[in-house]
């Protein structure tokens, strides 16, 4: 068996790195891993059978993703590719980030794309380690790719539920963030032009029409130890954006039910009008009404929320 794990140092992204011509049929999810082992082997395990291949890259980890990795290696020497970013990556909201070139090793914008590089499939999707796939809406929407023959002609976005315990031990969603995924995840076909830029605040996803195809999974990062917020650095970064929702998060508020949440998010008359003309008010839109869908019929309940979360528990 090869050597399954690929280190790579000073790498600096270029377009033709993409490979458009040589891309096979298929899809491929692509992974940025920093210390995921709370639900990385949930993850893989969940969404595995519906990829043509999985490209897990990881960088400063100081917990067990490589011992992970290389297990399910094992598994699925033929699915799963394993790559070692060495370079130091500065963290979304760091002043660091803001002042890194996106063309640095160092930068998160050339990481995301060092992943995307190495994907080999036309359809892409980026997967993060804390994502617990909801299987049945995710083999539908494989089927209509391929269907399509994987000539998408927009971004296929997609959501899923933030899943949260508050200080009463009740399991529901985050009150304060209940979905996630509001267009800036999904399924695209790659071109030359199809991957991630700058932005002082975050690395900024491919762009392109958007049409919202579903709830595909279930988000763990409220239930990671450090609830999600560790690989900030928010003790190097006390201003950052996500200091600021780590303080409101550790007021623990109640977590709501699924009723409430589509109470929440469910749109308004002026979401309706305004989802005729943004392409962002009309995921938001879209959203809603599916999520209102789906409680209302039954296929998402809250007894389903602690069913997962008991499952896929890996710490108290």
């Amino acid at each position: 068996m090869d050597v399954p794990i690929t280190p790579v140092q000073g790498y600096i992204f270029k377009p033709e790195d993409l490979r458009v011509e040589q891309r096979l049929p298929g899809i491929s999810a692509f992974m940025r891993i920093r210390n995921g082992e709370d639900f990385l082997e949930a993850t893989i395990r969940t969404h595995i059978q519906y990829f043509d291949e999985i490209v897990a890259v990881y960088n400063q980890c100081t917990d067990r993703t490589e011992e992970i990795l290389l297990k399910l290696y094992r598994e699925f020497p033929e699915k799963l590719r394993i790559f070692h970013y060495l370079d130091r990556v500065y963290p979304v909201g760091s002043m660091e980030h803001a002042k890194t070139p996106p063309n640095s090793p160092n930068s998160i914008v050339n990481y995301y794309n060092f992943a995307l590089a190495q994907t080999r499939f036309q359809v892409v999707t980026k997967l993060d380690d804390d994502h617990i796939a909801f299987e049945p809406h995710l083999a539908q929407v494989k089927a209509n790719i391929i269907e399509q023959k994987y000539q998408l002609k927009e971004i296929l976005c997609f959501s899923g539920l933030n899943l949260y315990r508050d200080r009463e031990g009740k399991i529901g969603i985050y009150p304060f963030d209940p979905i996630s995924g509001r267009g800036d995840i999904g399924f695209f076909r790659v071109t030359e032009n199809m991957f991630f830029t700058f932005d002082r605040r975050f690395e900024r996803s491919p762009q392109g029409h958007r049409r919202f195809v579903g709830y595909l999974y279930f988000h763990m990062k409220y239930l990671k130890k450090g609830n999600g917020y560790t690989n900030y650095e928010l003790d190097k970064n006390p201003n950052s954006r996500y200091a600021k929702r780590k303080k409101v998060f550790d007021t623990l508020p109640p977590a709501m039910s699924l009723w409430e949440t589509v109470e929440k998010v469910l749109p308004t008359k002026m979401d309706e009008c305004l989802s005729l003309f943004l392409d962002k008010k009309k995921i938001l839109y879209d959203q809603g009404r599916e999520l209102e869908r789906l409680v209302r019929t039954g296929v998402f309940r809250d007894e389903m929320l602690r069913e997962i979360v008991e499952q896929y528990k890996t710490h108290e």
